[in-house]
C-alpha cells in the first residue's frame, strides 16, 4: 500500500538511466521526443504527478504506469501533463491569412461542405479560430453553413476543455472586440463561451498522430498542423506530413508551422501564397 506523504521534500534528480527510460516510453507511445535540454521539464512534470499520488521514486511510478491496475488511465493523465502546450486564438496570423486567401479564391468552386482539420488542437483555440475565419469568408458569399472543422489531439482532458468552449478573458485579449462579441458570450467571472452556432460547426476527436492510418479524416480541403511537429524526430515529422498529404483532396491546402520541417518536398504539392507562412497546395488530378 502506498502512503501519501504530502510533506515530503523535493524528489531526487532523475539520473540518466531514469531519464532515458521515461524518454523512450514517451517516444514509443506518442512519437514525441523529449530532448536532453528538456530533461528538467520531464522531471518536473513527472515529479508533480508523483507527489499527487504519493510516490517517492521514479521507478515505482514507472512500474505503475507500465503494469498497475489503472495503468491506462494514469498514462492518459500523465500524457496530458507532458504534451499540452500553451496556445491562443489566431496564433501566427500569417498562417490564418493564407487560409483566408485560399477560401476567398476558391469559395465559388466548392460544391460540397468544406472540411477543415486542425491537427494537435490542444484546448480548441485553433479549430475555433479556423471556424470563425471560415464563417466570415463564406458568409460573404451566403455559404456560411457549408463548412465543418475537426480538431484532433492525443490529450483527453484537453479535448474535454475544447468541447466546453469556455475560455478566460485573457485568452481573448488578441481577438478584436467585434469578433469576440459575435462568437462568444460572457458567462461571468471573466469567462466567455463559444456561441452555439459556432460550436455546432466544430467537432473534436482523440487521434494519436502515430496512428493516422486509423483516423477517419479523408478528403479534407484544409489541414492545419502547427506547433506539433517540433516534438518529433525529423524522420517521423516527414512520415506524419506525408500521411497528411494523403488525406487532402486535390487542390487542398496544407498549412504547417514555419521551421517545423526542413528538407522535405512532396511531388503532389506546390508552395502556396507567401514566405511568411509554410503552406502548400495539392496538385489537382490531370483531366
Amino acid at each position: 500500500m502506498i502512503t501519501k506523504d504530502w510533506s515530503m521534500q523535493s524528489l531526487p534528480d532523475m539520473d540518466q538511466q531514469q531519464f532515458e527510460q521515461w524518454q523512450s516510453l514517451l517516444e514509443d507511445r506518442t512519437g514525441m521526443r523529449i530532448s536532453e535540454q528538456r530533461k528538467s521539464f520531464l522531471q518536473t512534470s513527472v515529479g508533480i504527478r508523483m507527489r499527487e499520488l504519493g510516490y517517492s521514486d521514479y521507478q515505482t511510478y514507472f512500474e505503475e504506469i507500465m503494469n498497475g491496475p489503472a495503468a491506462a488511465q494514469e498514462w492518459t493523465t500523465l500524457v496530458d501533463r507532458l504534451t499540452v502546450q500553451e496556445t491562443s486564438f489566431f496564433r501566427h496570423r500569417p498562417s490564418f491569412e493564407v487560409v483566408e486567401e485560399y477560401l476567398s479564391q476558391r469559395v465559388s468552386e466548392f460544391n460540397k461542405p468544406i472540411e477543415i482539420w486542425s491537427v494537435g488542437c490542444a484546448t480548441g483555440e485553433e479549430p475555433y479560430s479556423l471556424a470563425m475565419l471560415a464563417n466570415a469568408v463564406l458568409g460573404k458569399q451566403g455559404k456560411s453553413q457549408y463548412f465543418g472543422v475537426t480538431g484532433t489531439d492525443i490529450s483527453v482532458p484537453a479535448l474535454a476543455k475544447a468541447r466546453q468552449g469556455i475560455y478566460s478573458q485573457r485568452k481573448l485579449e488578441n481577438i478584436d472586440a467585434d469578433i469576440r462579441d459575435q462568437y462568444f458570450r460572457s458567462i461571468g467571472q471573466q469567462k466567455f463561451e463559444v456561441n452555439p452556432e459556432l460550436k455546432e460547426r466544430v467537432c473534436f476527436s482523440r487521434v494519436n498522430v502515430l496512428e493516422l492510418n486509423k483516423a477517419p479524416m479523408y478528403g479534407m480541403d484544409i489541414i492545419f498542423c502547427q506547433n506539433l511537429l517540433i516534438y518529433f524526430r525529423r524522420w517521423r515529422r516527414k512520415m506524419i506530413v506525408n500521411c497528411l498529404v494523403e488525406r487532402l483532396v486535390p487542390g487542398g491546402l496544407l498549412v504547417l508551422g514555419l521551421g517545423e520541417i526542413v528538407d522535405w518536398k512532396h511531388s503532389d504539392l506546390r508552395r502556396a501564397y507567401t514566405d511568411r507562412a509554410l503552406a502548400f497546395i495539392k496538385h489537382k488530378a490531370a483531366n
